[in-house]
């Protein structure tokens, strides 16, 4: 058996090189490495798979929030809700807007954003929420569009983890994520669903002068009023990843079917662990399992990741600490152990199992055998 790993870029590389040669070629006679037709070019594919009228590629997700915040010019310290359970870069970037981040619990079973706890958290201030599509599935986007629309705010998609994810709202129309707020962007950092070589990220939108003003902003280097610390200032998406990027669009459709056969396996695998949970599918969303997450109890969480991790099995813990208990944001906004509690209890409890295309039978049989026999034994 082949050593089992959490990615596997280096093999979708191997069956891609031909086309990717050629891209990189053309790319490496025009020298034209910043804003060269690569990157005008990703743009088009990006709007034509989204079925959106604008994006903007650029050098990091990061960039792209902060890009996306500033075009909606919102008012210094403006109240921004976002989950307590997701990526520090997003509360980081809120806050590196001037802008204040204010932490939502999150669902019990699909861990996204829950729009009961936004909605007691909307205040006079709130100027956005930002629906963070977690591990591959899409967040409650009707729920947070209709309190959007009652009170007056902007609904951000933050959609680095689900691209090609599909959401279906009330009335049965479906959009691709991102597609469908306001504004969102997105990410290609490895291992995300469309993975460049180092990083990249995009902001999306169907408002044309929000296009144009994170254009402006992003050629200037970045929002003037930015005070980002260790954030990087907003860069463009350098003409190798574009390359890249263009061709692997072209079978994001193939990773996504893929992916979902690798979990399906997986799910019929863990099918009578008692004591782990496999990822609750929203029935809005497809899922396209960036991760696959199981939930195991808390106190055992650690302990089975050194058991795995003993058996030549990688895994991976996002995320460790909610936000609202990370230090700057704790002692900011005063937040306090159990404020939160099903974002604090979410986050003692989740493990990533190895996930990709080129995942075997053979290897997942090997990883939940080691992961049963150890619950089992232990609970």
């Amino acid at each position: 058996m082949e050593d089992i790993k959490m990615t596997a870029q280096k093999a979708q590389y191997a069956k891609l090189k031909p086309e990717l040669d050629q891209a990189f070629s053309t790319m490496m006679a025009s020298m034209e490495l910043q804003d060269g037709p690569q990157v005008k070019s990703l743009a088009r594919a990006l709007e034509d798979y989204l079925q959106v009228a604008h994006a903007l590629p650029c050098a990091h997700g990061t960039d792209a929030l902060l890009l996306a915040l500033a075009a909606l010019d919102l008012p210094a310290g403006g109240e921004v809700i976002l989950p307590a359970f997701c990526d520090r870069f997003v509360a980081e970037a809120v806050a590196a807007s001037g802008l204040q981040p204010m932490f939502a619990d999150v669902l019990p079973d699909t861990f996204t954003i829950d729009p009961v706890a936004v909605s007691s958290l909307v205040t006079p201030g709130t100027v956005a929420v930002i629906a963070v599509h977690l591990f591959g599935q899409c967040a409650d986007l009707a729920e947070l569009l209709q309190l959007a629309k009652r009170h007056q705010f902007y609904v951000i998609e933050d959609s680095a983890q689900s691209f090609g994810a599909s959401y279906t709202m009330p009335d049965n129309t479906t959009y691709r994520a991102g597609a469908l707020a306001d504004i969102a962007i997105t990410s290609f950092y490895p291992p995300k669903p469309l993975a460049g070589m180092d990083d990249g990220g995009a902001v999306l939108t169907n408002q044309p002068a929000w296009a144009r003003k994170a254009e402006e902003l992003l050629r200037k280097g970045g929002p003037n009023n930015s005070q980002t610390g260790a954030l990087s200032r907003p860069a463009p998406i350098a003409a190798l990843d574009a390359a890249l990027l263009e061709v692997k669009i072209k079978y994001i459709s193939d990773y996504k079917q893929a992916r979902q056969q690798v979990a399906a396996v997986y799910d019929q695998l863990f099918e009578k662990c008692g004591l782990c949970q496999v990822p609750v599918r929203n029935s809005r969303s497809t899922h396209i399992f960036q991760q696959y997450v199981l939930k195991v109890p808390g106190h055992l969480r650690d302990a089975l990741q050194q058991h795995l991790q003993q058996h030549y099995i990688p895994s991976t813990v996002y995320y460790p600490q909610p936000l609202h208990l990370q230090n700057e944001f704790q002692l900011s906004y005063q937040y306090k152990k159990g404020d939160l509690p099903v974002a604090e209890e979410v986050a003692a409890s989740v493990l990533s199992l190895p996930m990709h295309t080129e995942l075997t039978e053979e290897q997942q049989g090997y990883i939940a055998y080691h992961t049963i026999s150890f619950l089992q034994e232990h609970g």
